[in-house]
C-alpha cells in the first residue's frame, strides 16, 4: 500500500522500506546501527545493504562521533529531513484507508491491540 500510495504521489527520493528507517531516524538521529535494527527489527546484515543505498541517495551518512569510534552512528542529511512532509501525508493517506468507517473509540481499541501484539512479540525476542 506505502508503494502504491508513493506512486501516486509521484515520491521516488525513498521506498517504502527506506520510509521505515527513515522515520525512525526523524524520531531520533544519529543512532547506532545496532540500535536502528533493533527498532526496524531488520537483521544488521539486511540493515547495512539497504544504508549502502540510502547513503548513495543522499539520504544518509555514516560518522563514527566522538565518544565511541568503534560505533558507526546513522545521520540524516538535509534531503532527507525534507522528506519527512511526503512521508507523513502518504502515512496519514494509509491510515484513512485502513480506519475508513471506524469511530474513533474502534481505532484506538484496535491500536491498543496491536500495541499488545507489538509488545508480545518485543518480550519474545
Amino acid at each position: 500500500m506505502f508503494e502504491h500510495i508513493l506512486s501516486e504521489k509521484n515520491i521516488d527520493a525513498f521506498n517504502g522500506s527506506q520510509g521505515s528507517l527513515l522515520y525512525i531516524l526523524w524520531q531520533e538521529d544519529g543512532i547506532p546501527i545496532r540500535e536502528l535494527s533493533r527498532r526496524s527489527g531488520l537483521a544488521v546484515t539486511s540493515l547495512t545493504g539497504m544504508l549502502d543505498r540510502m547513503e548513495a541517495a543522499g539520504l544518509i551518512y555514516r560518522d563514527r562521533g566522538d565518544k565511541d569510534r568503534r560505533k558507526v552512528l546513522i545521520f540524516l542529511t538535509d534531503n532527507a529531513r525534507s522528506l519527512e512532509k511526503d512521508y507523513n501525508e502518504v502515512t496519514e493517506e494509509i491510515e484513512n484507508i485502513y480506519y475508513k468507517g471506524f469511530s474513533e473509540e474502534e481505532i484506538d481499541q484496535c491500536e491498543k491491540y496491536l500495541q499488545r501484539i507489538f509488545h508480545n512479540v518485543e518480550e519474545r525476542l
